[in-house]
């Protein structure tokens, strides 16, 4: 697991999830914690490491 820091897309406030590193790729939705508004995240894992981020705002 990383914990990783990014900025909400609706709310505009920073926030942290934890992400599972054991996982090369995935795509979910989730609350911000702030908001409370949804949040479509993907992210992909390479050795251990992540390697690529997203988090967008669902209309």
């Amino acid at each position: 697991m990383e914990e990783t820091f990014f900025t909400c897309p609706t709310c505009w406030q920073r926030i942290s999830m934890l992400l599972d590193t054991s996982v090369a790729h995935q795509r979910y939705i989730e609350d911000c914690e702030v908001c409370c508004n949804p949040i479509e995240i993907a992210y992909q894992v390479e050795h251990g490491e992540i390697v690529s981020f997203q988090a967008e705002a669902i209309p």
